[in-house]
């Protein structure tokens, strides 16, 4: 069995303000950078094969966690948000709440126009759940939001429409761990702020 401890990235600015990232390439704001220095992940993590996300906050993440030899894998890239990136729920809502809600009842088809649906974001990053699980062993990831939601739903079987089973809030990362063709099940949330799991 191979487990993968999936970590969202530190705070940005644009988390700070609750706008949609996605693929726009942010730094981690100071306040994010400050967070990471009190995360606590589990023992093994060191010594664990380490990725992460092309983006910036992804890679100044891995950097402050002492993953400086975290590998790039592109299936971690955030999904997209189209013409939504840089707007907050509550403007878009404000704009267009018939629209929005719609679109939000799609659960995992939801896509904001140009964007990308939580479904694709799942298909793309089934090559490295797979690629993870043929090497075996135990593996560190730094990612998005967007990604552990999508990785969670294909272990669990979660729709997206209402609450996840598990409270993915707060500085928390996801256990998966992978079959032998690297179907993910989700094994335990991490909580980062040194909390019991």
């Amino acid at each position: 069995m191979t487990r993968l401890l999936l970590v969202r990235h530190a705070a940005t600015a644009w988390n700070l303000e609750r706008r949609l990232q996605g693929r726009t390439d942010t730094p981690l704001a100071p306040e994010g950078r400050r967070e990471v220095a009190s995360w606590r992940l589990p023992s093994w993590c060191g010594a664990a094969r380490a990725w992460t996300s092309p983006m910036l906050r992804a890679r100044e993440t891995a950097a402050l966690l002492g993953r400086h030899d975290a590998e790039v894998a592109p299936e971690l890239v955030e999904m997209s948000w189209g013409v939504w990136e840089g707007r907050t729920l509550a403007e878009l809502r404000a704009a267009d709440a018939e629209r929005v809600s719609a679109l939000e009842a799609l659960g995992l088809d939801l896509a904001a126009p140009g964007g990308e649906s939580p479904r694709l974001v799942a298909e793309r990053i089934a090559p490295f759940l797979a690629r993870v699980a043929r090497l075996g062993g135990r593996h560190l990831a730094v990612t998005h939001k967007g990604v552990i939601r999508a990785a969670y739903a294909l272990a669990s079987g979660w729709d997206m429409r209402g609450m996840p089973p598990l409270p993915l809030k707060g500085p928390m990362a996801l256990f998966l761990d992978l079959d032998g063709d690297g179907s993910p099940r989700a094994a335990a949330l991490w909580p980062l702020d040194g909390r019991e799991p």
